[in-house]
């Protein structure tokens, strides 16, 4: 029997970062139609997949970006589910997503440097206990994710969401969420060529004991030796993407990891 083979339906211009988007405005449709509501599972990844005519690496990739924006939530075993509460489809941060395309990673870590230092530290004097549970689990699933990149970025985007609602103002919060949407798109593409995620992973746990420590400037000095590193891996990594990161469907072409 011949095997049918499901290739993508777009034109060889097509970003990675449309194919995300095009996942994301669809299951923003969903839940806007009624068709899914909070808490429920969405469809099975290989329905959505034939639906959206992509392949199911380029659908895992939206999914992997909603789930970072904590708009979904995947469960081993039981299928990915619309989250119970905020932040809705309709956030700032979705909705301004497609403008931060244009900016330069540079710009994005020197933004982040200013703020995301700050708002560490006020994390650290407002942190509550649920806050920090939630950093703990991070930090452990970022270690436990080593190998695999993908997953591993998703756990580092959500520490760093988790570390904006800890400080408790919804203005610097909201400034957040953009910065880790384009955060997100941007490194999604390039974080396949990691060097040193153990690395990483230990500066997020140094800026989760200073939270849970309570301490103010060791937070916010933690913060900024992590960003600084983060933005010279980032640059590495570009440097190493010669090629548009390739699909699941051809891993003969994905580069071997040096996690």
């Amino acid at each position: 029997m011949k095997k049918e083979v499901h290739k993508e339906v777009h034109d060889d211009a097509t970003t990675h970062s449309q194919l995300t988007m095009q996942v994301v405005e669809h299951v923003r449709a969903l839940i806007a139609k009624g068709e899914v509501k909070p808490g429920d599972r969405l469809p099975p990844e290989r329905e959505l997949a034939r639906e959206l005519k992509i392949s199911r690496s380029s659908l895992r990739a939206g999914i992997g970006f909603l789930s970072a924006m904590g708009v979904l939530k995947s469960r081993h075993g039981a299928g990915t589910f619309v989250s119970s509460g905020p932040p809705a489809l309709d956030s700032s941060s979705l909705s301004v997503l497609g403008a931060l395309h244009g900016f330069l990673p540079w710009q994005m870590f020197e933004a982040r440097l200013v703020l995301e230092s700050n708002v560490a530290a006020l994390a650290a004097e407002r942190a509550t206990d649920e806050h920090i549970a939630e950093l703990a689990e991070e930090v452990a699933e970022m270690y436990a994710a080593l190998d695999d990149p993908q997953e591993y970025l998703i756990h580092d985007v959500r520490f760093h969401r988790t570390i904006a609602r800890a400080a408790g103002n919804p203005i610097l919060g909201a400034l957040m969420e953009t910065i880790t949407a384009n955060l997100y798109g941007y490194r999604s593409k390039t974080v396949q060529n990691a060097q040193d995620l153990k690395e990483s992973a230990e500066m997020h746990r140094e800026i989760y004991r200073a939270i849970r420590s309570h301490n103010p400037a060791q937070a916010r000095q933690t913060m900024e030796q992590h960003l600084k590193l983060a933005s010279k891996a980032q640059a590495a990594e570009t440097d190493l993407t010669a090629v548009p990161h390739p699909d699941e469907d051809t891993p003969e072409a994905i580069p071997t990891s040096t996690t």
